[in-house]
């Protein structure tokens, strides 16, 4: 046997497992942690137990990629139809149908196994419910139906921070909802500029997108009211989770950001220019989002620190 007969098993192997990994959609599982860990780290005013956190994370990383799984599965029609999907495992015929769902259906009983067994049933409760919204709410029933889609089914995004919280305290209070309703009222801003971006591809496919339902004027100003509501509610965890200096400052310098960039938006789209730019908002929403939860992790350790 030849080293390039050697060779060939090995390349099959890898491109069967990128092609399981991208069924999980990665980035958007990342933007999740990004979530958790802080939240465990305001949960337990200060730092959690590691394993805790390591449990937390792949449980949740594990739910998040079987939620993503069961989308590509469900949407494999018209991901052919889109050049954005267009690459997507089940298009291009790296792994079957059956395949997908296998998949799909093992890494959910397994994150459910993992959040229950190793952290706890609530976490493991509300990871389950986060998939339920994802494949049941927002991928069967709302997005092919309303331009509203987004809105109610990108709650499940919102999941993590409870799932966190739950695992590091085995309840749920009012500081995790707000962070809940933080994400809630981030999504729509930062997931419509995208829809702007690919509004041909979602008309292709007949998916009801604001985009493509009403257009880029009515998608800017809907940016911009949920962005000054993401910055608001944001400002309602400083008295709820009473929150220090640090995340005051970075909730009110990046929602400011966050809302600037917004308007930028709309005002392109009203003057009619041609090239709105709304990948901006878009990329503008992830370093916002990211950077307030450093500060919801990192906040509560400053008394600590700054107590020796």
């Amino acid at each position: 046997m030849t080293r390039r007969d050697t060779d060939r098993p090995r390349s099959t192997l890898s491109r069967k497992v990128r092609a399981y990994v991208s069924l999980t959609k990665p980035r958007v599982m990342e933007l999740l942690l990004v979530t958790t860990a802080p939240t465990m780290f305001l949960a337990a005013r200060g730092v959690p137990d590691l394993w805790l956190v390591l449990w937390t994370m792949l449980g949740g990383a594990m739910s998040a990629g079987s939620a993503s799984a069961f989308n590509c599965y469900i949407d494999r029609d018209i991901d052919r139809l889109m050049k954005r999907t267009s690459a997507r495992p089940l298009v291009t015929g790296e792994l079957t149908d059956r395949q997908a769902l296998v998949f799909s259906w093992v890494l959910g009983i397994l994150s459910t196994a993992v959040l229950g067994f190793l952290v706890n049933w609530l976490a493991a409760a509300l990871s389950v419910i986060a998939i339920l919204i994802y494949v049941f709410v927002y991928t069967l029933w709302l997005k092919r139906r309303t331009p509203q889609n987004i809105v109610w089914g990108g709650s499940a995004g919102c999941m993590p921070v409870l799932i966190g919280w739950a695992g590091v305290t085995g309840t749920l209070t009012w500081t995790p909802v707000v962070l809940f309703m933080v994400i809630f009222l981030w999504t729509p801003p930062h997931y419509w500029p995208l829809s702007m971006k690919y509004r041909d591809d979602y008309d292709a496919a007949d998916v009801p997108m604001l985009a493509v339902v009403r257009g880029r004027t009515v998608v800017g100003l809907q940016v911009v009211l949920y962005a000054w509501a993401t910055l608001v509610c944001s400002l309602l965890l400083i008295p709820v989770g009473h929150m220090g200096p640090l995340y005051t400052v970075v909730a009110l310098a990046g929602g400011i950001w966050f809302v600037v960039e917004s308007h930028r938006l709309y005002s392109r789209a009203i003057q009619h220019v041609e090239h709105v730019h709304p990948m901006r908002v878009f990329h503008s929403s992830i370093t916002y989002l990211t950077l307030l939860f450093i500060a919801v992790g990192i906040d509560p350790l400053l008394p600590q620190v700054f107590r020796f």
